[in-house]
């Protein structure tokens, strides 16, 4: 797909499949045991002490009530089959699968059951050690957001966010280390977006960045595993995680709502741009290289072989993870905003179909999961 704005060239290219630019991603080297990263923009202190903000206060009340403990209302003596639990997942993506392995001359072809069980306990044990950097990557940013924002409704609900993106960093890690047995390094593209969001001066950037693309996407990805599987601590860990990420999705919804009110044209044009660019990191990052390196399949050949899948329609599973991104983005008023410009983008790259599924107001319902847990014992 090639970007047809003369003004805008996606993530600098003019052409968002090129082969080599993806793969160039992939060498970036973020450390073994660490990666330091620019911080931007400027702590704000606010001496405007009044509640005003009616949306901000009210998630600010429900987050102290819902703060749970990972130690001791998770049950981590739980044995985990993980293959079974990697087949639970594999199975949504295995049309997708057959298509990879009738493209002509696919070394898929030649793969047995042995093969496909190992392609889907690494992108298993891949996925949940994505879900922890980016929970890293929440952490980071929801700091920044205390930091930098003017309200101080959104600095104290932002407070309440930094603690539940610790615990969440804490309870992939440890399903990681206890249950799969170690983990995957960070997804180059996730990380350069990480470093975008928080290298950047705007303090709404941040948001759009973390709260509405990644967090957004997140959310997606935790619902659909948790529909899929049937391992209790699992699906009792992703409960409680969903109902944090309901709230911080609202929270930068409610928060933007307020702030792209007041922008100009040109203004909303840069959000646009950096949601579209966003979407793409996320799309690229859920192409799994380092997977499929693993299991035998080099980057280039798999990436070659995903273009076709990439077509609008052709990798519906892939694309719902876009569907809570889509309607919050239309909810923000970036759709349509200059002549439609980002629906445009989102159309061509297949998850505009998404606009009208369920925003993330509709999933308050998950905000008393853990309340109703807990009540049971």
């Amino acid at each position: 797909m090639t970007i047809d704005d003369a003004e805008f060239q996606a993530l600098g290219r003019d052409d968002v499949n090129d082969v080599e630019s993806i793969l160039a991603d992939d060498r970036v080297d973020f450390g073994a045991f660490a990666h330091e990263t620019p911080v931007g923009g400027d702590a704000v202190f606010t001496w405007d002490y009044e509640r005003s903000r009616a949306g901000l206060a009210k998630l600010y009340e429900r987050a102290k009530t819902s703060q749970w403990n990972a130690a001791t209302d998770l049950d981590w003596s739980t044995a985990v089959d993980v293959e079974a639990v990697a087949l639970e997942m594999q199975a949504a993506a295995a049309p997708v699968h057959a298509r990879l392995r009738d493209v002509p001359g696919s070394p898929l072809q030649a793969w047995g059951p042995k093969e496909w069980t190992t392609l889907a306990i690494e992108a298993f044990r891949w996925r949940m050690s994505q879900f922890l950097h980016g929970e890293q990557g929440a952490l980071i940013c929801t700091a920044k957001i205390v930091e930098t924002v003017p309200w101080i409704d959104a600095k104290y609900y932002a407070a309440t966010q930094v603690m539940d993106e610790a615990r969440h960093v804490e309870v992939f890690s440890r399903y990681l280390d206890t249950k799969l047995g170690g983990r995957f390094p960070v997804n180059p593209n996730l990380q350069l977006l990480i470093d975008d969001v928080i290298g950047d001066t705007r303090w709404d950037m941040t948001y759009m960045g973390m709260q509405i693309m990644i967090e957004g996407l997140a959310l997606a990805a935790f619902g659909f595993m948790h529909a899929v599987t049937e391992e209790p601590l699992l699906k009792k860990l992703l409960r409680y995680v969903l109902s944090d990420e309901a709230r911080h999705v609202a929270f930068g919804v409610l928060s933007l709502q307020e702030y792209y009110a007041g922008l100009t044209g040109p203004e909303i044009r840069e959000r646009q741009e950096f949601a579209f660019e966003a979407a793409l990191r996320m799309r690229d990052r859920l192409m799994m290289h380092s997977v499929w390196e693993r299991c035998g399949i080099d980057r280039a050949t798999i990436t070659k072989m995903l273009f076709e899948l990439r077509r609008p329609g052709v990798n519906p599973f892939q694309a719902s993870l876009f569907a809570k991104i889509v309607p919050n983005c239309k909810k923000l008023g970036l759709l349509d905003a200059g002549d439609g410009w980002l629906r445009d983008r989102f159309t061509e790259i297949g998850v505009i179909d998404f606009e009208d599924a369920p925003d993330t107001e509709l999933e308050y319902e998950l905000l008393d999961a853990v309340a109703a847990d807990r009540a049971a014992g």
